[in-house]
C-alpha cells in the first residue's frame, strides 16, 4: 500500500500545476485547504454510510476516493507520505498496533499518559491496555 501512497503522492504532485479547468487535483489546489478538508471530510462521512449499509464494494470505491483527498491535502501542507508512515512507526514502537491513542491533556495530542504509575518505560500500563490491539506493551 505504502507504493500505492507513494505513486500517487507523486501524480498529484504532478497534477498541482495543470489547468484546473481540466484537472481535479489543480482544482482542489486552487480551492485551498478549505475545499481540501471540505471533500476529505465528505469522503470519510461517505465511507462511514456505505460500511453502516454494509455495502463492501461502495466501502472500497469511497476509501479510494478518501485516500485521493487525503493526498491532496497532505501535498497542500507539504507533509509527504514518509512522514506519515514514520509517525506509524514511531506509534507503533511505543505502543503497538493501537485503536486509538489517548489524547493528552495539553496541546490535544495524542500520547500515553505518564504519571507515577508509569512503568520503567513511562507508559502507564493501565492507561494503554485497552487499546492495544498486539504490541510491545501487552
Amino acid at each position: 500500500m505504502t507504493d500505492s501512497v507513494q505513486r500517487l503522492y507523486a501524480a498529484v504532485l504532478a497534477a498541482r500545476s495543470r489547468d484546473p479547468a481540466r484537472s481535479r487535483t489543480a482544482k482542489l489546489v486552487r480551492e485551498g485547504v478549505p475545499k481540501m478538508a471540505k471533500k476529505l471530510g465528505e469522503e470519510a462521512v461517505e465511507v462511514g454510510i456505505e460500511a453502516v449499509q454494509n455495502n463492501r464494494p461502495a466501502v472500497v470505491r469511497e476509501s479510494a476516493d478518501l485516500i485521493y483527498n487525503l493526498v491532496v491535502l497532505w501535498s497542500e501542507l507539504g507533509i509527504t507520505p514518509g512522514e506519515v508512515w514514520r509517525e506509524m512507526d514511531r506509534r507503533e514502537e511505543l505502543y503497538g498496533i493501537a485503536e486509538k491513542l489517548p489524547k493528552s491533556r495539553h496541546g490535544g495530542h495524542r500520547m500515553a499518559a505518564q504519571d507515577s504509575t508509569a512503568g520503567d518505560d513511562g507508559v502507564r500500563q493501565d492507561a494503554l491496555q485497552p487499546l492495544l490491539l498486539h504490541g510491545k506493551h501487552g
